[in-house]
């Protein structure tokens, strides 16, 4: 068998991804990130059928060290064996290292949310406040609440994705998967005096005003991701709730509603595009704690 470089695999190894398997960029950039780390402790010029479990082990060892998250030490180890199992399959090697890799324990998570008073308050902030533009930061706003968006699928949002009363647009979401997202009146009216406000704005300027995309900055181009977490920082700071809020948290205060409300966990699997139910699943595990903090608040007897 042929001596391969560990560089010389990476490298054709994301190509792979970014082209076959068509991940999105993020995902991409994750991989490469772990698989420099590989390569910063093994040799970008080891050669890869001598890398054994011992070595993958360590590797794993060092991100323990330095003091790296469960979840980023799981996400290296689920790289990794993907990588391998890559290497075993294009006949790079004939056993498998990574085989024998166990992930660590994650300690238990719960999501962020607002509840329904806080966002209600940070909807109407915009209107309140003149921090940024009003009429966009609200309509972003009541549509990141209102469909459970991931923030990346927002900023890509187009005009022409919409019909006539915006009441549902098709957005592609992890792993390219499209599926149908839903808005209520509120986000529906907030969406319309915005692109009208918008309108009237770029009317009489030599900008970009022609931007495809739904949400755009103040010069006419494209909101980015950055650009979102920037406007929720500004009306989550002092001068608003005085709590930080990521745009995933809207996600997740959208399916927390949701479910504590009476939809179906699968049917907010299907809004929220999860590939497993279980990720959904940890909704319910705050509804829960949510009423049975109420039940020891409100029975006589739970004390």
């Amino acid at each position: 068998m042929a001596s391969y470089k560990l560089s010389e695999v990476a490298d054709e190894f994301l190509i792979y991804i970014e082209s076959v398997r068509t991940l999105s960029q993020n995902s991409v950039i994750a991989y490469k990130n772990d698989l420099a780390h590989l390569m910063d402790v093994l040799g970008k010029d080891a050669f890869i059928e001598n890398v054994s479990t011992e070595d993958l082990r360590f590797c794993v060892a060092k991100l323990s060290g330095e003091n790296k998250a469960s979840s980023s030490i799981n996400r290296f180890i689920a790289a990794v064996r993907t990588f391998f199992a890559y290497c075993k399959k294009l006949g790079y090697i004939e056993v498998n290292p990574a085989l024998e890799l166990k992930t660590v324990r994650l300690p238990k998570h719960i999501p962020t949310f607002l509840t329904a008073r806080e966002v209600d308050f940070l909807c109407a902030l915009p209107e309140a406040h003149e921090l940024l533009w009003e009429t966009r930061d609200k309509a972003l706003f009541e549509m990141m609440y209102s469909s459970g968006c991931r923030v990346s699928e927002i900023v890509s949002l187009k005009i022409k994705d919409f019909g006539s009363d915006f009441s549902s647009v098709i957005v592609t979401g992890k792993g390219k998967k499209d599926r149908k997202v839903y808005f209520g009146k509120e986000a529906q009216e907030a969406l319309e005096i915005y692109l009208a406000d918008r309108k009237k704005r770029f009317a009489s300027e030599k900008l970009q005003n022609n931007s495809p995309y739904v949400f755009v900055n103040q010069k006419g181009g494209a909101l980015t991701t950055g650009g979102v977490r920037y406007i929720l920082s500004k009306y989550t700071g002092l001068q608003g709730i005085n709590r930080h809020v990521s745009p995933h948290a809207l996600r997740h205060t959208f399916a927390t509603a949701m479910l504590a409300n009476g939809a179906d966990v699968r049917v907010v699997q299907e809004m929220l595009g999860h590939s497993s139910i279980s990720t959904t699943q940890r909704y319910t595990h705050i509804t829960t704690e949510k009423l049975i903090d109420i039940y020891n608040k409100a029975h006589p007897h739970s004390k």
